[in-house]
């Protein structure tokens, strides 16, 4: 099963001494995954490959849950050679069958024991063998009376036996055994069916293809129960491999087109941005409860059972009666299963460049009578297509090719907004910079929710990389009332310019990973750390206004950074109460800051710079300044541990070095 924005951890520890080191590996899957080629020709790894093999069926495949690295005793091993002829229980489910005959072909790739090589070939005769006439494979086989009997979608068990039948029919190398070329041709065409009963079992709603049911029975091919609480609907996880699959296919069929079109179409339309999984785990790491809470701009999730005609999200007891929420289930099912799933996403990721390879149109870029999808346009008094701006944020694409504009006419948006990763190449533009105002007045108090409260304040979240705005006034109206950020960038390559960004403490944050970002002729005011963060950010003739006294920046330059902020052409102002600022202090001890020919005016404190009570980044940080002018630069009273560059130093800091990205020039589009 999935677990819905969670990072599962497995912690491996390999005591190789000797080849009678005590095997401490804790999970059979993880083990199978390891990229250490070279263990799989250890002694550990040959004693395991012993298990593997006694585990397995005459038949060809294997039972499930089983932890294959766990040692053997005697008397078990017998058991096991009695059961080598035994029927029952041999299945796909949970991975089972498909992941030991990876196993197998890595074992196989460092020691050529045949009997390696035989193991592989037979699981794959079994999955050749279990697949229906119409291209559908039962969850266990021989058939096992019961719901296990219906074409089984679920945790991806029949993806999982077709991307065996693609590589091993293509013949790409993934696997270290080379089947005979019958083999491959019955692999080829198992593939084939495969695809045929997928297209002919995707959902119809009102004569529209929507997506799959975890199982379809298999003679009819419709939507069937399994276990008491998995009742017949449309599923939000096993479709999305479903439509990976599809999307893998070189020179897809008209089918194979529509079929992947209209899964997307549907995943768009039954996205959930609106709740989050809560968990509360006990000392021991456990889940003993599960809550989903309303969250404003959530990151996509779907439902794992949506209502056939309804799309309507259902949850379900052992008792198999349907309920409307989660919350009105018993807790052990509430908290032992995966109701909800985010695998839709790498779907929607990927859609756009699948489309353009294949000729198909994608949303957001195609025309219409009225304009063009990547045109939007907001205003207050309905004359455009939103009245919102988050609203028309929500209807954009996930990753566009193409830039989409989001204008925004003239008026104060009391809004707080966030622009999503997925929701990359988005401008938004306003009509003009001094009367499009976006406005919303979090501070840390009113959010409150811990020490990290401040991050939560933004007027303006943007993670979405290739961000541009303009023309627009971005403000956090909370007044001198603590941390309060207006914009908060955690995007690579945004660009900001003509815009004013409002505030007091921590106005502007600017972070990412490696994330590059510019601002060009803004207008930025604060008090404390008011342009604070970890990214490159270079700040281009624009003006840099104090309204007390205090630091206009703390910069947290990772170690590795060549570049942390950098202010060229600027001019540094303050209202009549500031008359004691510093150019910076560093939030972290590698901080970087630069000021290039700027107008320093004389609310700037002789010495520049202090240390934040963290004299071991006297030597570490870099602060420094060239050709700076006005009343606030004395460069011969700068605390000793900072810079005056010299010419042939400052020869590094253009703009194409500062904001050097893989993509080039995108400073200046």
């Amino acid at each position: 099963m999935i677990q819905l924005k969670k990072t599962i951890v497995f912690i491996l520890f390999i005591a190789s001494f000797g080849t009678n080191a005590q095997n401490t590996f804790k999970n059979w899957p993880d083990i199978i995954r390891k990229n250490d080629a070279d263990w799989f020709a250890s002694a550990e790894a040959k004693n395991i490959a012993e298990n593997v093999l006694l585990y397995q069926r005459n038949i060809g495949g294997w039972p499930k849950n089983i932890q294959m690295q766990n040692p053997l005793s005697e008397t078990e091993k017998q058991k096991l050679t009695v059961l080598k002829s035994d029927l029952h229980e041999i299945t796909t489910d949970n991975g089972a069958t498909c992941q030991e005959m990876l196993f197998m072909s890595k074992m196989y790739a460092q020691v050529k024991d045949e009997r390696y090589k035989e193991s592989f070939l037979k699981g794959l005769n079994y999955l050749l063998e279990a697949q229906y006439n119409n291209g559908g494979w039962p969850q266990f086989y021989p058939l096992k009376k019961g719901y296990y009997t219906h074409i089984t979608y679920n945790d991806d068990s029949m993806v999982n036996i077709m991307n065996i039948m693609k590589k091993v029919g293509e013949e790409t190398g993934f696997f270290s055994i080379k089947p005979p070329k019958e083999i491959v041709e019955k692999a080829k065409k198992s593939f084939d069916k495969g695809i045929d009963c997928i297209l002919k079992t995707q959902y119809k709603q009102n004569g529209v293809l929507t997506a799959w049911c975890a199982q379809h029975d298999e003679v009819s091919l419709a939507p069937a129960n399994a276990r008491a609480f998995e009742l017949a609907s449309l599923s939000g996880y096993e479709s999305a491999k479903i439509v990976l699959l599809l999307m893998s296919v070189e020179k897809p069929s008209a089918e194979i087109i529509t079929a992947v079109k209209s899964a997307q179409a549907w995943f768009e339309k039954t996205k959930i941005t609106n709740l989050e999984e809560k968990r509360v785990l006990n000392d021991a790491g456990k889940i003993i409860d599960k809550k989903m809470i309303v969250t404003q701009n959530a990151a996509p999730i779907w439902a794992r059972f949506m209502d056939l005609e309804t799309n309507e999200p259902f949850f379900c007891d052992r008792d198999g009666i349907r309920k409307k929420s989660l919350e009105e289930i018993g807790s052990e099912r509430r908290n032992g299963y995966s109701w909800y799933t985010d695998a839709p996403k790498e779907v929607l990721k990927k859609y756009a460049s699948w489309a353009i390879k294949n000729g198909v149109k994608v949303s957001g870029t195609e025309t219409s009578d009225k304009k063009k999808d990547n045109s939007i346009t907001v205003a207050l008094d309905g004359s455009g297509d939103f009245t919102k701006i988050q609203d028309a944020i929500n209807t954009c694409p996930s990753f566009p090719y193409e830039k989409v504009t989001v204008f925004i006419k003239n008026g104060i948006y009391n809004e707080k907004i966030r622009i999503p990763e997925w929701n990359t190449h988005i401008a938004l533009i306003g009509e003009s910079k001094e009367n499009t105002i976006i406005s919303f007045d979090d501070n840390f108090a009113k959010i409150n929710t811990g020490r990290n409260s401040t991050f939560f304040t933004y007027t303006i979240l943007v993670e979405g990389d290739d961000f541009l705005a303009s023309n627009l006034t971005i403000k956090n109206a909370s007044g001198d009332n603590g941390q309060a950020i207006a914009l908060s960038l955690v995007a690579n390559r945004a660009k900001i310019s003509n815009c004013n960004i409002l505030g007091n403490q921590d106005t502007l944050y600017l972070s990412g990973k490696n994330a590059k970002q510019y601002f060009k002729d803004c207008y930025i005011e604060g008090t404390t750390d008011f342009i604070f963060g970890s990214a490159t950010a270079l700040f281009e003739n624009c003006e840099i206004k104090s309204l007390k006294n205090s630091y206009i920046t703390a910069a947290s330059t990772p170690q590795d950074s060549v570049f942390g902020f950098v202010f060229k052409d600027c001019k540094l102002t303050s209202d009549a109460a500031a008359t004691a600022v510093y150019l910076g202090r560093p939030w972290r001890i590698y901080a970087k800051t630069v000021y290039i020919n700027c107008d320093m005016g004389k609310h700037i404190r002789p010495e520049g710079w202090e240390n934040w009570s963290k004299p071991e980044a006297e030597k570490s940080a870099f602060y420094a300044e060239y050709n700076c002018k006005g009343e606030g630069f004395q460069p011969t009273k700068r605390v000793s541990w900072s810079h005056q560059l010299k010419k042939k130093e400052i020869a590094n800091y253009t703009i194409e070095n500062i904001l050097k990205d893989s993509v080039e020039n995108w400073y200046s589009k």
